[in-house]
């Protein structure tokens, strides 16, 4: 396929099917019975016409959020069993007050696909790991089945509404049960990832205190075995809340003294009970990266991720009880809990445990042939790794079932959005999204009944009041701003654990703009509708879509002897990869030799996980600060990123100029030698 020119769409959706979306149905129902304005999509609606539609669409949206919300609410059959007595009490941000009175239980929604007989036997989860050949089956029954036992089995054991469930788990479909039963108890939920060190995980867990966990034994990765039997001890001696373990014995191992086996408390033939809870009701608990400290511990809320995922699974990316629903995540990645959103809109969810790049580089492009995916999400970054790899997915593969492709995680270029079109699939719907943990949703994403165009988002999500900002608050359009939201999302955090003053609620969302959510990311809101994102605007750690702390790496890389500072930046770079290198000072006499490059990795790799293993590793003579003592990131970052110096920094605000200077100095070195190649 040729790439058409600049200003012609990659894609467009055939008339027929855009006509038959959720999303025009949505609407003709919401401008009947809720003030929506009514827009007939028609089959020869230019794209112009399609773009004027959804965006007559998207105002109504977040001009009336109460009738939007309430129309959700209906279109989808949110079961109230107490009603609430208003839609926003109090739009004020911080502590937007949804829905008040209403009681509901998240887990209820996930399985009422499975209460039609119809439905029995047909799958609700797909599981793949490396060392399978075919899908495992989960159908509704047995889902509903499993849930009901566990949750029985927690309650069973004291869990009640309020206490905390932690899980080490991967991406299994025992993953999805145990946060099942635990949302239908109403206790709230919180996973790390397996490839999580105990310090990464206790820095996590010990903030929440939680009185169970599920836990594996280790987990299957790039063709090896992962032992975490050690860690496991580790987190159940530094968890003094915990009353109740659960082993999953995924590589086989006995449960250890003291643990409940999974199988047994999975053994009953039980309904599922759901506890009806408020609406914003801690559902789970998310973490930021820990840049400036411990991770930000997120709740969110029973009834806030319902609706909003109702609204982004059935509206956006059109999902119904035909889709088979796959996206390369793990459970340490908000993307894991959307991934779940599938089961609210009776979709069919794949799961996959292991590396997307074993065998080859291929293997997730396997995968979603093998499960028959109609719906898959991936990385900017492993469409890049794709792409360099040389790769022929929609030649080698049988990719028919594909309709929609999703990317995340960081910013797609270009260059993957013309491979995608090249080599996975022509007549493929490109759905590139932009949000964050912080909402557990995207705040612009894609459109079923709009056109494809070359580096661009397709337009901000239903209900999500989104802008691009200059500093002084006025908004943009074809400028590149701050990415602001300006009104309420439901799914916005109810608060941070453990913050009862909301005080860190507060400064990392609404200090620049009071009243006004910042998001940290670089934004241009287009005159046509579109967005572009270009990576994030402080000094976060973005990789592959997982947001890491840069203290994590310090304070592992610190405790070698050699090492008197360092400092990590996390680099979105122009062809889409993402360079992370790691700057340390030397102390006297040392030497930055392959040994201790070794000793960090390796440090890194056990102590966090593989990915805070940076890319390189550069000595420094010294790093700057500010006048307090605390190393500078955002400058460095803007430096490295082109930034000039008077730009980047107030040189007042720094102990050291010529710190600042060197990485100006390697920013022209490595566009000297990129020019040279």
């Amino acid at each position: 396929m040729s790439t058409p020119p600049q200003d012609q769409p990659l894609w467009r959706p055939n008339p027929e099917r855009a006509a038959g979306t959720g999303i025009v149905a949505f609407q003709a129902w919401a401008a009947q019975h809720h003030g929506a304005p009514a827009a007939p999509l028609a089959p020869t609606a230019s794209d112009a016409e399609a773009a004027a539609r959804y965006a007559a669409l998207h105002a109504w949206s977040v001009e009336d959020l109460d009738r939007f919300w309430t129309a959700v609410t209906q279109w989808f059959d949110v079961r109230f069993t107490q009603a609430p007595d208003a839609v926003l009490a109090d739009p004020a941000m911080p502590g937007a007050r949804w829905f008040p009175g209403a009681r509901l239980n998240y887990a209820e929604h996930a399985l009422r696909a499975g209460e039609q007989a119809e439905n029995a036997d047909r799958p609700a989860v797909l599981h793949l790991d490396e060392t399978t050949d075919e899908p495992l089956v989960l159908t509704w029954a047995e889902l509903r089945r499993q849930v009901g036992s566990l949750a029985a089995a927690l309650r069973a054991r004291g869990v009640r509404p309020g206490d905390r469930v932690g899980a080490y788990l991967p991406n299994i479909p025992q993953a999805a049960v145990a946060l099942l039963a635990t949302a239908a108890v109403g206790a709230v939920w919180t996973s790390c990832a397996p490839d999580f060190g105990a310090r990464s995980v206790l820095d996590r867990l010990q903030q929440i205190e939680p009185v169970v966990l599920f836990a594996v034994d280790g987990y299957h990765y790039g063709g090896k075995d992962h032992d975490r039997t050690e860690v496991v001890a580790e987190l159940r001696r530094e968890l003094p809340t915990l009353h109740t373990v659960v082993h999953v014995p995924l590589l086989g191992a006995p449960a250890p003294e003291g643990a409940l086996a999974w199988d047994d408390l999975t053994a009953e033939d039980t309904e599922p009970v759901f506890e009806a809870v408020p609406f914003d009701h801690p559902l789970w608990v998310l973490y930021s990266s820990g840049t400036t400290g411990l991770p930000k511990a997120i709740v969110q809320s029973q009834g806030g991720i319902l609706v909003e995922h109702l609204k982004q699974a059935g509206l956006h990316l059109d999902l119904g009880p035909e889709d088979r629903f796959l996206w390369y995540t793990s459970t340490g990645w908000m993307m894991w809990n959307f991934l779940l959103a599938g089961l609210l809109v009776g979709s069919t969810v794949v799961t996959y445990d292991g590396s997307p790049g074993h065998p080859d580089t291929g293997a997730f492009w396997s995968v979603a042939a093998r499960t028959r995916a109609t719906v898959l999400g991936t990385s900017a970054a492993y469409v890049i790794a794709s792409r360099k790899a040389d790769l022929h997915p929609g030649r080698d593969l049988d990719l028919s079932a594909v309709r929609c492709l999703g990317t995340t995680g960081s910013p797609l270029p270009p260059d993957g959005f013309r491979w995608i079109y090249e080599e996975v699939k022509e007549d493929v719907w490109l759905a590139s999204v932009s949000g964050g943990t912080d909402v557990c949703s995207c705040f612009v994403g894609g459109v079923p009944t709009l056109p494809v165009h070359l580096g661009e988002i397709q337009a901000p999500s239903l209900g999500a009041a989104v802008e691009s900002w200059d500093v002084s608050g006025r908004p943009l359009t074809d400028e590149v701003g701050e990415l602001v939201v300006t009104k309420p999302i439901p799914s916005m955090p109810t608060g941070f654990w453990n913050d009862p003053e909301g005080t860190r609620y507060h400064d990392s969302y609404f200090d620049v703009y009071p009243g006004v959510w910042r998001h940290g990311d670089w934004i241009t809101a287009t005159s046509r509708g579109t967005v572009v994102i270009h990576g994030r605007s402080d000094s976060t750690l973005n990789r592959q879509g997982v947001r890491m702390g840069s203290s994590d790496i310090y304070e592992v890389v610190e405790r070698l002897p050699e090492i008197a500072e360092s400092l990590v930046i996390g680099l979105e770079e122009p062809d889409g990869g993402y360079w992370m290198p790691l700057f340390v000072v030397l102390t006297p006499g040392a030497e930055l030799d392959q040994d201790l490059i070794g000793r960090i990795r390796t440090s890194l790799r056990t102590e966090l996980s593989p990915r805070h293993v940076p890319d390189e590793v550069i000595a420094v003579r010294g790093l700057p600060h500010t006048l307090t003592g605390k190393r500078i990131e955002v400058p460095v970052k803007r430096l490295l990123s082109g930034t000039p110096l008077d730009q980047a920094v107030n040189p007042g605000s720094v102990d050291n100029l010529d710190h600042l200077r060197w990485f100006e100095q390697l920013r022209q070195e490595r566009e000297r030698a990129a020019a040279a190649e």
